[in-house]
């Protein structure tokens, strides 16, 4: 600890003998790191607004109009663990809005306690993309919501009639099904039930820095993003994550140059979108995920094989577009995908007061 203090006490000895405090040393950093921003700004910041997009700041469907009160329910029914056979799951289970809209397991254990096969996806934005799961097999969160709730190995419940009998022997839900659908004759349906988890699913919307940066703030990114950013359109990585969702739009070949597990180390081979269309050029074709809020939903691929990012971006890289990454190069886009990073609010996160 001696030879510590008296290392720092010589290298401040230094700093004053060469007429300059460490003070100034830094404003003289900060001045240089500014300087290189703004040259990157010019490198950069046109290229990326001309690609991408802020992200939207609602994402409503003509065909499910919301409301204050369908959102609630939604709400409600998401955090609901009645909504699973043996009431030990809710929708927030393995898209836990405390944790991103993940549960930040490899593969999310049911209603029985057996594992699904493919990654929780997160929750957040998910109402912007094309289509709902890894392999698109449902058109958007409306279609998406019911499916789990039934399917054995998720929330197991037998069957559509059985959760509607289940909920309608609830007093509080015939109550708010009653409030929000009052034209209905038997407003407590299973089409209701997914209709309402959506609403407040399109609710969940998280614009980040890099928002701002796309609005033009320059400012909004630092000088490590910046470099990110670059080394982020000049790898490619932009065929494939496009969009203001980065990515969320389109289907992709996981590993055009080489096979995908062989990196991963996956302890199974999913054949992607082919296990649902039987299509062989959809072999190993998977949903490109957004990368919104991706510093926060590891683990990442469809079977959470890989825990850390910058393994993640160095596979992805060599697999997809046959890139052999730098340390700094991977530092460095991990860190602009860090300015995808939003916010989750209280209102999204916290439990209903109807289930405390």
């Amino acid at each position: 600890m001696k030879y510590l203090s008296f290392v720092l006490l010589s290298i401040v000895m230094l700093f004053v003998a060469c007429g300059e405090s460490p003070e100034e040393l830094a404003r003289k950093q900060q001045a240089a790191d500014f300087a290189a921003s703004m040259e990157l700004e010019k490198e950069v910041g046109e290229r990326a607004r001309q690609m991408y997009q802020p992200l939207a700041t609602s994402a409503d469907n003509a065909e499910n109009v919301s409301s204050p009160e369908k959102i609630h329910l939604g709400k409600v029914l998401y955090f609901d663990k009645r909504l699973s056979k043996d009431g030990t799951q809710s929708c927030n289970s393995c898209h836990n809005m405390s944790t991103y809209g993940v549960d930040n397991l490899p593969v999310s254990p049911g209603d029985n306690g057996g594992n699904g096969t493919r990654n929780s996806p997160t929750v957040l934005n998910a109402a912007f993309h094309s289509t709902q799961f890894w392999d698109g097999r449902a058109k958007d969160v409306e279609q998406q919501a019911g499916m789990p709730i039934t399917n054995p190995v998720e929330m197991a419940i037998p069957s559509e009639a059985f959760l509607v009998e289940r909920l309608s022997g609830i007093e509080m839900y015939k109550e708010l099904f009653a409030k929000v659908y009052p034209d209905e004759e038997k407003p407590l349906t299973y089409a209701n039930i997914a209709k309402s988890i959506a609403a407040f699913e399109r609710t969940l919307i998280t614009p980040a820095k890099w928002d701002d940066y796309l609005g033009g703030s320059a400012g909004a990114l630092t000088l490590e993003q910046k470099r990110g950013l670059k080394s982020f359109l000049d790898a490619g990585c932009v065929s494939c994550h496009v969009g203001s969702l980065l990515g969320g739009n389109m289907f992709q070949k996981f590993g055009v140059y080489g096979n995908y597990w062989e990196y991963t180390k996956s302890a199974v081979i999913d054949e992607g979108r082919f296990t649902e269309t039987k299509n062989e050029g959809d072999k190993y074709m998977f949903k490109v995920p957004s990368l919104r809020n991706i510093t926060e939903t590891h683990p990442y691929f469809h079977d959470g094989s890989v825990a850390d990012l910058g393994e993640a971006v160095k596979i992805m890289a060599k697999v997809n577009l046959n890139k052999d990454l730098t340390d700094g190069e991977v530092s460095d886009i991990v860190a602009f995908l860090g300015s995808l990073t939003g916010e989750v609010t209280e209102e999204m996160s916290s439990m209903p007061t109807e289930l405390q």
